[in-house]
């Protein structure tokens, strides 16, 4: 059997808001995307997703796209429980051209 290390169970989270809807992802402490899932925005919601991003490992923080806007409330509740919020831009235009908008690359 292969013992993790305490790096290993790092895990990340990151959040794309809307108005009706958050897209979060998370990932491991190397960046390999883990999951991804969206949850309403509403407090039941908030609950739901901090609780599904802590089921993959132990949260260092959390990226929030619009913490003063559409991530505001999520963004109230997860400093409320203790987690380490940062404000993340808006992806470049031109590469959200070039690839196209996607709220699980976006999260």
């Amino acid at each position: 059997m292969t013992r993790k290390s305490p790096a290993t169970d790092i895990i990340i989270g990151g959040i794309d808001t809307h108005g009706h809807t958050h897209h979060a992802a998370v990932l491991d402490h190397i960046g390999r995307q883990l999951g991804d899932r969206e949850f309403p925005t509403t407090p039941a919601g908030y609950q739901a997703l901090g609780a599904w991003l802590t089921r993959h490992g132990r949260l260092e923080c959390v990226g929030v796209e619009g913490t003063g806007t559409y991530g505001a409330g999520l963004t109230r509740y997860l400093k409320e429980i203790g987690v380490t919020v940062v404000e993340v831009n808006r992806p470049d235009r031109s590469a959200r051209r070039a690839k196209g908008k996607s709220d699980p690359l976006d999260a």
